[in-house]
C-alpha cells in the first residue's frame, strides 16, 4: 500500500474529485493548507539575509506570503499508484508555478475501524 499526498490549487478540487473517481479511486481525505514554493523568494534577498543584512531580513518579512492550497491524502494498493498520480496530474497541471506537488510514501498497515479488516482489505 502507498499513501499519495498531493498539494493542489484550491480551484482544482472539484476536477480532482471527478478525475480520481473516474480512475476508480473514490475515497480520500482533503484538508485546507497554506504554502509557497521556492520560486517566490528572491535568491539575492536570501543571500543578503544569510549574510546578516538588515534590509534583506526586513524584506523577507513582507515577501513570500502563503497561498491557500488543498492537501489530499489517498491510500491505495501498490497497483493503483500510477493511476492515481496520473489522474492528479491530468487535472492539476497548468504549466504554471503553483501547480502543486505529489508525494508517494509507503504505508505499513491499515485497519477499517467498523469491521476490523486490516491491510489492503481495509482500503478496497
Amino acid at each position: 500500500m502507498q499513501e499519495i499526498m498531493a498539494v493542489i490549487r484550491m480551484n482544482k478540487m472539484n476536477q480532482t474529485k471527478k478525475a480520481l473517481a473516474d480512475a476508480g479511486i473514490p475515497a480520500f481525505v482533503a484538508r485546507e493548507g497554506y504554502g509557497r514554493g521556492k520560486g517566490l523568494v528572491n535568491q539575492a534577498v536570501l543571500d543578503g539575509a544569510a549574510a546578516g543584512n538588515e534590509e534583506a531580513i526586513a524584506l523577507l518579512g513582507t515577501k513570500g506570503r502563503l497561498y491557500p492550497k488543498r492537501i489530499i491524502s489517498i491510500v491505495v494498493p501498490d497497483n493503483q499508484v500510477k493511476e492515481a498520480v496520473d489522474a492528479l496530474i491530468s487535472v492539476n497541471k497548468t504549466g504554471q508555478a503553483g501547480d502543486g506537488k505529489i508525494f508517494v510514501m509507503p504505508v505499513s498497515d491499515s485497519v477499517r475501524v467498523r469491521t476490523g479488516e486490516a491491510g489492503e482489505a481495509a482500503i478496497v
